[in-house]
């Protein structure tokens, strides 16, 4: 059987059982991204889906980033009929994806970039993918769907490498980790945790726009969920 190495393209690695189980539990997360065309601006993007959410001893969590951390606007929310399933849409020309699965105080987590790649005689580009960070066999040893539900957002999972060293989180997408936790322990999840919504500037009417640039600023909350923590796993002050 050929070796094939682990690209990230489509999300964290899990068997048919594990997604069959996911299935019949009702919990939805959209890991794969597609390539779009915008027939207006004769372009294109890149569209992903934040989703997901959990069930008491199971949950996962897709959402995305930007290429620094921060919290991306989405193009707009989704309500879903039922738990657990889509929350929120957005485009872009490259953006960061978070891939997390619990079962109980585990956690396994994938962090992945994801651009265009230059298109090949007018076809339509492909996405590149880059692996930023991959944890396997995480902990947190704490109820955060229940008794400690609300230190939920202000920690992270601990990694080991396979000699069990501590493995950090890279420090710039320690918020976004932190809202996929939220995401992986969300009982009867109907909303997003970490993309955010349209700027007023971009909701107005096209006369009504200022020149500004539409590059997405984070908000202050935004801004103190990248605020590293000291050690991983530890709890974070800042509200």
């Amino acid at each position: 059987m050929p070796n094939r190495s682990f690209t990230g393209v489509t999300g964290l690695m899990l068997s048919r059982r594990a997604l069959r189980v996911l299935k019949d539990e009702g919990i939805f997360a959209h890991s794969p991204v597609s390539v779009q065309h915008q027939e207006l601006a004769h372009r294109y993007v890149i569209r992903g889906l934040e989703s997901g959410g959990a069930v008491r001893e199971l949950g996962r969590y897709v959402t995305f980033a930007g290429d620094d951390g921060r919290a991306l606007e989405y193009l707009h929310p989704v309500e879903a009929i039922g738990f657990n399933g889509i929350h929120a849409v957005v485009i872009a020309e490259a953006f960061v994806r978070v891939d997390m699965l619990r079962k109980g105080q585990t956690y396994e987590l994938l962090i992945t970039r994801h651009a265009l790649g230059e298109p090949r005689n007018g076809d339509r580009p492909q996405v590149e993918t880059t692996i930023l960070f991959r944890g396997i066999h995480g902990r947190i040893d704490l109820d955060l769907c229940g008794k400690d539900k609300s230190r939920a957002g202000s920690i992270v999972p601990t990694f080991y490498s396979l000699a069990g060293e501590a493995i950090p989180i890279p420090s710039s997408f320690v918020g976004v980790v932190r809202a996929a936790v939220r995401g992986v322990n969300c009982l009867r999840c109907v909303h997003a945790h970490y993309l955010r919504p349209q700027s007023a500037t971009l909701l107005a009417p096209a006369a009504e726009r200022s020149t500004a640039p539409t590059v997405p600023q984070v908000t202050g909350s935004a801004q103190a969920r990248n605020q590293a923590p000291t050690s991983i796993g530890a709890e974070v002050t800042a509200s």
